[in-house]
C-alpha cells in the first residue's frame, strides 16, 4: 500500500482518482484549495490535478493560479516521493508532432494561448526539479459519466437526450481524442509510482470525428444536424507509444465510452421528468 496526496480532488479527474485509488487499497488524502497540506507536510506520492480549463478566458488569474501559483507551493513547502502535473495535450496544438519530445508553439499576443502557456509553465516548474520522480502526464479529452462539466461530448449527449435532436457547430470531419477516466486513473496511479520518463502522453491514441458521434447518436434514433458553414476543428492524433511500450496500455473503445455516458445521462433525465 502506498500513500497517494490528491491536489484538486474536488474536481472530476480529482474525485475519480481519489476513488479509484482507494479501490486499489492505498492510503489516498484528498486536498481542496482550503484544506492545503501543513508545510514541510510529507505528500507520498503527489498529483497534481488542480486545473481550470472551458472558462480559462473569462478566468485569467485564476488560470495562472491553478496551473503555475498553486503549483509552487508544493514545490517550496512540501517533501514528496513521486509528483505528477497533470498537464493537457493542448499543448500540441501548432507543432507538428505530437510525441513528448515535441518542441511546443505558442503566442504570448494570442489571448487564446493563455491555457497552454500556463499549462507549459507548470510543466517546465515540475520538470526542472532535481527530483527525477517529479513528472508530467498530458492527458487527452478525459470523459466519463461523473463529468459535469459542459464540455463539447457532454453537451452533445445532454441535448440528445433532452431534445431528441443535435446541432453539431463544428464540421462533420472535426476529431480529437478521448479517453475514458477509468484508463485515465489507471494510468495516472501508474507513472506516479513506476514510471521511467518524466513526461507521458496519456490519451486513446485514436481521434473520433463528429461524423462517427452523429453516427452513433442516428443509432439511438437522435437527429443530427451540421451548422451551415460550420468550421473544421482537428486536433494532432496523439502518440501514446510511450505507455503503449512501458505499461502495454490498450484503452477502452470511445463506443463503449460513448454507450455509458448516454446510458447514464438517460436516467438523469428520467429521473428530472419522475421528479
Amino acid at each position: 500500500m502506498s500513500r497517494y496526496t490528491v491536489f484538486g480532488a474536488a474536481g472530476f479527474i480529482g474525485s475519480s482518482l481519489v476513488a479509484y485509488l482507494r479501490n486499489e487499497g492505498h492510503e489516498v488524502i484528498p486536498v481542496a484549495r482550503d484544506q492545503w497540506p501543513e508545510v514541510a507536510t510529507d505528500l507520498g506520492h503527489a498529483i497534481y490535478a488542480i486545473g481550470l480549463t472551458a472558462d480559462f478566458r473569462s478566468r485569467r488569474l485564476d488560470v495562472t493560479d491553478a496551473h503555475v501559483h498553486l503549483l509552487t507551493r508544493i514545490l517550496r513547502e512540501h517533501r514528496f516521493e513521486s509528483l505528477l502535473y497533470l498537464s493537457s495535450t493542448r499543448v500540441y496544438a501548432g507543432s507538428n508532432s505530437s510525441s513528448e519530445e515535441a518542441t511546443l508553439s505558442v503566442s504570448p499576443l494570442n489571448e487564446d494561448h493563455l491555457y497552454n502557456v500556463s499549462k507549459i509553465m507548470g510543466e517546465s516548474l515540475v520538470l526542472s526539479d532535481s527530483n527525477p520522480r517529479a513528472r508530467v502526464v498530458r492527458l487527452s479529452n478525459v470523459v466519463g459519466v461523473n463529468d459535469r462539466s459542459d464540455n463539447f461530448l457532454n453537451a452533445v449527449i445532454a441535448d440528445a437526450v433532452a431534445n431528441g435532436k443535435v446541432m453539431f457547430r463544428t464540421a462533420s470531419d472535426s476529431a480529437r481524442d478521448y479517453l475514458g477516466v477509468g484508463d485515465a486513473c489507471k494510468m495516472i496511479a501508474a507513472i506516479a509510482s513506476e514510471g521511467k520518463q518524466r513526461i507521458y502522453n496519456v490519451a486513446s491514441g485514436e481521434n473520433v470525428s463528429n461524423n462517427e458521434i452523429a453516427r452513433l447518436l442516428g443509432t439511438r434514433h437522435i437527429e443530427t444536424v451540421f451548422h451551415l458553414g460550420a468550421t473544421k476543428v482537428a486536433y494532432p492524433v496523439i502518440d501514446i507509444g510511450a505507455i503503449r511500450q512501458e505499461f502495454s496500455f490498450s484503452p477502452a473503445s470511445f463506443e463503449n465510452n460513448f454507450d455509458d455516458i448516454f446510458a447514464h445521462r438517460k436516467t438523469l433525465e428520467k429521473s428530472v421528468h419522475l421528479s
